[in-house]
Formats: C-alpha cells, structure tokens, sequence
C-alpha cells in the first residue's frame, strides 16, 4: 500500500520533514518514489514557505489510491486538495 507521509531530515533539535509517497512498508527516512513537498515547522506560521505541496502530483496520487497520514490530511485540507 502506499503512503503519503513525512520524512524527517534536518538537525538535531530542528526538524525538517519533506512529504514523500512511500510503500507503507519502507522506514520512515528510507526509500520513497517522489517528493511531494516540504514542510519546516521551525518558521513562523504565516511564513509562504513553511509548507510547500506539488497540488497536481498530490492529486494524482491521491486519485491513484494513495492513503495520506493523520497530519498530511490536515495539510492538505488546509489547502483545500480534500
């Protein structure tokens, strides 16, 4: 099955995560098929760049029959795709 989920990367005590679709079965960090966006949680909430989507590769996978996580519903119905 695949996921779309984060993937955590960055330093220590600052998180970055870029959204990917995975297999539901690969490592968290490990082996996905394609970057879908990013996410940094360190800058401000009104910042343009804190969250970032490809909305038209989001919704192809989504249409393919993608299962997002719990958080990513919440970004993606932040920006309407859901």
């Amino acid at each position: 099955m695949l996921k779309i989920r984060l993937a955590r990367g960055g330093a220590k005590k600052r998180p970055y995560y870029h959204i990917v679709i995975a297999d539901s079965h690969s490592p968290r960090d490990g082996k996905f098929l394609e970057k879908l966006g990013t996410y940094n949680p360190m800058l401000p909430h009104d910042h343009a760049e804190r969250l970032i989507l490809k909305e038209e590769r989001i919704k192809h996978w989504l249409s393919v029959g993608a299962q997002p996580t719990d958080r990513c519903v919440k970004f993606f119905a932040q920006a309407g795709y859901i």
